[in-house]
C-alpha cells in the first residue's frame, strides 16, 4: 500500500514527508539520508556561507544518494537584515545544479520569478492564512503552513496547526503540507484528514542517526516534553520558540523584567554561533537552539529511513482504522 498526494504524484515523492529547512543542521549527511528513505529534504542555503560552498554541498549530496533516492530540494530563506546575503546568487547556484523544489521563507519576492521561469516547484512556509493567500496570489506552488507548536518562528498569533490547516482546507486553491508539531505518523494521518498533503518536519528529524548534530542534543530531544521549550522575542514581535534552557531563560527574563528593553540587551545571548556551538559540542546550554513542542512526542533516535517507513506504516494504520468508523446506515 502507498499514499497518493500532490507530493508524491507531482514531485516523485514515496512517502508524503518533508524535512524542512533548518540553520546548521540541514546539510548533505541529513539531506541525502531523507531522500534516500524516500522523503523531500532540503538543504539550507544559508547555513553555508557562500554561494559556492551550497554548490558544493549540492554536489556532496548528490555524491551520497542511492540509486533508488528522490529528489531533494533547497530552502533560502529571505529575512529583512541590514547586510542581507545574495539571496539571487544562491538562487542562481540551486538552479545551476538542477535542483527542481525549494522552500522559501520570508519574502519571496526577489527570487521567486527567476525560480518558476526555470521551472522550480516553490513551497512557501507561512505563519498566517493571509500570510499564504498573499503567496498564492505571488504564484507559490505549495504552501507549508507553521503552527506555533513549531521550532523557531512560528508569527505572533498563536495560531495552531490544526486552526491554520483547516483554515487552509476551506480558503487555498493550491497545495498546503502540515508544519509545527508534527512527529509520528498518527498526526500524519490527522493532517491528511485535514486535506495536507503531507508534513513538514524539524525537530523530528533532528533526532535521527543522520543529523548531523552531537548526540547529546539528539539525547536532550528524547528527555524534552512539550512543556520543555519557551517562546523568546515577542516583545520585539519576532516570537521564536527555544529549547528551555539557562540561554533562552535568561533572554525570557531579560525581556520581560527590563524596563524598556530593547533587543540589544539580549543580542548577546541570542547569537547564532553560540547556537551552532550547542549542535558541535552537545553543551546543551551554551547558547540557543531551536525545538517543537513535538519533542514530547520523541522518545528515540532512529535512522532517516526507519522513521520514514515508521510514519507511513503508522500513518496507514490510522487511516485504515477511521475509515472503518463510516458505516452504512442500515446497519446502525
Amino acid at each position: 500500500m502507498a499514499i497518493k498526494t500532490w507530493l508524491t504524484e507531482q514531485l516523485g515523492i514515496r512517502i508524503p514527508i518533508v524535512q524542512g529547512g533548518m540553520m546548521w543542521v540541514g546539510r548533505a549527511e541529513l539531506i541525502s539520508a531523507v531522500a534516500n528513505a524516500g522523503a523531500l529534504g532540503f538543504l539550507t542555503a544559508l547555513t553555508q556561507p557562500t554561494p559556492e560552498a551550497l554548490r558544493a554541498e549540492i554536489r556532496k549530496t548528490k555524491s551520497l544518494l542511492k540509486p533508488t533516492a528522490v529528489q531533494f530540494g533547497v530552502n533560502i530563506t529571505l529575512l529583512p537584515a541590514i547586510n542581507p546575503p545574495n539571496y539571487m546568487a544562491y538562487a542562481r547556484v540551486t538552479v545551476e545544479e538542477g535542483i527542481k523544489v525549494v522552500e522559501t521563507a520570508g519574502n519571496p519576492a526577489p527570487i521567486l520569478k527567476y525560480l518558476k521561469e526555470n521551472g522550480v516547484v516553490v513551497v512557501h512556509k507561512c505563519v498566517t492564512l493571509a500570510h499564504a493567500l498573499r503567496a498564492e496570489k505571488m504564484g507559490v506552488d505549495c504552501i507549508s503552513i507553521d503552527g506555533i507548536e513549531c521550532a523557531g518562528h512560528g508569527g505572533e498569533y498563536d495560531t495552531t496547526s490544526l486552526m491554520l490547516l483547516s483554515l487552509c482546507a476551506e480558503q487555498l486553491k493550491i497545495p498546503y503540507l502540515a508544519s509545527g508539531g508534527f512527529a509520528n505518523g498518527r498526526q500524519m494521518a490527522a493532517a491528511l484528514a485535514l486535506g495536507a498533503s503531507g508534513v513538514n518536519m524539524g525537530t523530528r528529524w533532528m533526532a535521527t542517526v543522520e543529523s548531523p548534530i552531537h548526540l547529546q542534543v539528539k539525547e536532550a530531544i528524547v528527555k524534552a516534553t512539550e512543556n520543555d521549550t519557551v517562546l523568546v522575542l515577542r516583545k520585539f514581535r519576532n516570537t521564536t520558540r527555544l529549547h528551555k534552557n539557562k540561554v533562552s531563560l535568561e533572554v525570557h527574563q531579560i525581556e520581560n523584567t527590563k524596563e524598556g528593553v530593547k533587543f540589544e540587551d539580549v543580542a548577546h545571548l541570542m547569537s547564532g554561533k553560540r547556537g551552532k556551538g550547542v549542535y558541535e559540542t552537545g553543551d546543551v546550554d551554551a547558547g540557543v537552539w531551536s525545538l517543537g513542542m513535538c519533542a514530547g512526542l520523541i522518545h528515540d533516535v532512529p535512522s532517516c529511513e526507519e522513521l520514514a517507513k515508521r510514519m507511513e506504516r503508522e500513518a496507514e494504520e490510522v487511516l485504515n482504522k477511521v475509515n472503518g468508523l463510516v458505516v452504512s446506515s442500515s446497519k446502525l
